[in-house]
């Protein structure tokens, strides 16, 4: 009898290692070079801890924090690391998610990657000229316009406004 247990034992172990059960971590890194590039001494010299954090490594801040939120003036966002135009402010709305969101980048001031970070894949955007990350573009935003929603990182902005 206990013969029987150390075998189903054995087994029951042995099978919870399978290969079958493992995922291949797949992530696509934009190896193109940008207009900007610095070390990442000069870009952490240059940036908050906050905008580093989002800007070079990629993270995302807290909902509803960001001072851009709620900004209704006409302007331009610009990359808050090298100042490319990405989004202007007649393409912002409102999407209830707790980030800025527009509905169209500027066109090629915004490159796109693909990410596989949380295990499915999400369009990934960069600024197109010094590679910081943005955010995620989705496929709910406006029907009514371009149906896209680019969540965008309020600290990965600048605004500026018009005259």
């Amino acid at each position: 009898m206990i013969k029987n247990i150390f075998i189903i034992l054995f087994l029951v172990i042995l099978s919870c290692k399978g290969n079958s059960q493992e995922k291949a971590v797949v992530q696509t890194v934009k190896k193109e070079p940008f207009k900007i590039t610095k070390t990442d001494a000069e870009w952490k010299s240059q940036l908050t801890d906050l905008q580093y954090y989002i800007l070079r490594k990629a993270g995302t801040e807290n909902a509803f924090t960001s001072d851009l939120l709620d900004n209704k003036q006409k302007g331009v966002y610009v990359c808050a690391a090298c100042e490319t135009e990405l989004f202007k402010s007649d393409h912002k709305f409102k999407s209830g998610t707790g980030w800025p969101s527009f509905d169209r980048e500027i066109s090629g001031n915004v490159a796109f990657d693909t990410d596989h970070k949380i295990g499915y894949p999400r369009t990934e955007e960069h600024c197109a000229t010094c590679g910081g990350h943005l955010g995620h573009v989705f496929d709910d935003g406006p029907s009514n316009t371009t149906g896209k929603r680019h969540c965008i990182n309020g600290a990965a902005l600048r605004f500026i406004a018009e005259n």
